[in-house]
Parts: C-alpha cells; sequence; structure tokens
C-alpha cells in the first residue's frame, strides 16, 4: 500500500492535511514543529539522503510539503557523502531566490522516486474558487485589490514577496522577508491613508507568477485577520484558487465578527 509523507513546517496546515489522508507519515525539519500534530520523524538538511531512503523504507511513493520554515543553519560536520554532493545544486539554487530552492528540494524529492503533490491535491477544499466569502467591498476596495494584485504580481515576478496593502491608490507596505504578519504589524502602527475618511485599504494575497503550486501556496488564517483588523483594513483578498484558508468556517465567521469582507478574486 502506497503512503504519503508530510514534510511539515510550522503552523496548522499539516495537521488539516493529516486529518484527511489515511495514516500519514509525519516528518519534520529540525527546529520546526508543526501545531497539534505528532511528528514520525525529524530530518536534517545535511542528512538528506538517508532520510529519503527512510521515507522510501517506510512505503511512502508520495510526499507533500505543508508549513512555514525558514533556511536552517547548516552544520558542515553532519554531511554524509551522498547529501555532501547535492550541495553544490542546493546553493546555486538558494543564491537564485526561494522560488528556485523549492524547485531544486522538488526536483530531488523527484529524482529519489516520490511524486510530490500540492495540499491543494490532498485537500481541495482548502483552496476556494472564485466569489465572496464575506461581507461586500465597495467599488473603492476594488479599485485597490487591482491595484494590490498588480504589485504583487510584480513582486512575485523578482521573486520578493506574495502580498501587499493598497489603501486609496497608494501602496502602504508589501510583503518581504519578515512575513505577513510583520507587514501587517507595520501598517497598523505606522501607515496614514491620504484621507483619514475614504477607502482604509485591503491586504491581497496570491502566489508567485512562476511559482510551483505544490510547495509555497500561500495560506491565510485566524491570525491574518486579526492583524488585518488591527491595521485599519477593509478586507482581504486573495487570488482563487491559488491561496489555502485555513478553517474556512471559522475564517468566515471571524471576519464576519471584525466587519471585514474576504474576497477569492478571479486572476
Amino acid at each position: 500500500m502506497s503512503r504519503t509523507a508530510i514534510i511539515a513546517g510550522a503552523g496548522h496546515l499539516p495537521a488539516a492535511l493529516a486529518a484527511a489522508l489515511p495514516s500519514p507519515l509525519v516528518c519534520a525539519l529540525d527546529g520546526f514543529t508543526p501545531a497539534g500534530l505528532a511528528v514520525d520523524q525529524v530530518f536534517r538538511v545535511e542528512r538528506l539522503v538517508p532520510f529519503l531512503r527512510a521515507l522510501e523504507d517506510a512505503g511512502v511513493t508520495r510526499v507533500v510539503f505543508a508549513g512555514a520554515v525558514q533556511r536552517p543553519r547548516l552544520d558542515p560536520s553532519l554531511f554524509d557523502q551522498g547529501t555532501a554532493q547535492m550541495v553544490p545544486r542546493l546553493l546555486a539554487a538558494m543564491q537564485a531566490g526561494d522560488d528556485a530552492t523549492l524547485r531544486e528540494v522538488v526536483a530531488i524529492f523527484e529524482e529519489a522516486g516520490f511524486a510530490v503533490v500540492g495540499a491543494q491535491e490532498v485537500v481541495p477544499d482548502l483552496v476556494p474558487g472564485p466569489g465572496i466569502l464575506c461581507g461586500t467591498p465597495g467599488a473603492a476596495d476594488e479599485r485597490d485589490t487591482a491595484r494590490a494584485a498588480a504589485i504583487v504580481a510584480a513582486l512575485g515576478a523578482m521573486d520578493v514577496g506574495q502580498g501587499a496593502v493598497v489603501a486609496q491608490g497608494l501602496c502602504l507596505a508589501v510583503e518581504a522577508l519578515p512575513g505577513t504578519d510583520a507587514m501587517l504589524d507595520w501598517v497598523a502602527q505606522t501607515a496614514r491613508r491620504p484621507d483619514p475618511n475614504g477607502a482604509k485599504g485591503v491586504f491581497y494575497k496570491a502566489p508567485k507568477p512562476a511559482q510551483d503550486r505544490r510547495i509555497d501556496l500561500p495560506a491565510l488564517g485566524l491570525e491574518t485577520l486579526k492583524r488585518a483588523h488591527a491595521a485599519g483594513l477593509a478586507g482581504i483578498a486573495f487570488e482563487a484558487g491559488g491561496v489555502i484558508l485555513l478553517d474556512r468556517t471559522a475564517m468566515i465567521a471571524e471576519a464576519d465578527r471584525l466587519g471585514l469582507f474576504l474576497w477569492a478574486r478571479e486572476p
């Protein structure tokens, strides 16, 4: 019988996937613990080849990457011979950016004989199709969303980020290495609108144009809603079919309570 391994990072997405799979093997990169989920195996990048062999021995035929990770600090003394031979290709990919690094990681797993699938293939309901899930964006919100979508597409083409905040046509912030939470916190603390009585602004999220959607698909959760509300925004828009909603029912209820709209926008 084939088995799926969840290569888990931090956050709640790995647990959502595990609940939908029969007997998944949960594997976590050392230092990154998924929320609410027991880990079967911890691994290190320096021992990647032995880890791949262990997956094969466990009957794994496909893997799904889920959860947030950061580039780990590598210990040269821990490399085995097989993994050491991969170092030049991994370093070259890292220098080219996050997307290139992720594509190289996927390629290594595929070369080892594993099928790599996206979280949306495991649980399709995690990724909403087009439509307004909660609230009603106004005309100004729609214009701000279109502007933010154009900015995110430009950022993504440079492998920078997956989100932006726009209010009254002006870009208040863009997502970079510190991530979504840091961006929204910055807006809450410092950003000012030209017209205090005008449009409050929109946070928009989307995948990078050329990214492999089997890995690092952007995700939104309850914490994002709380920070968007604290930042004084009118709502959150995101690319339909391209963004994971963690616990859609709870998010819709919370957005409604906070007075925010949630809009899965056609790309």
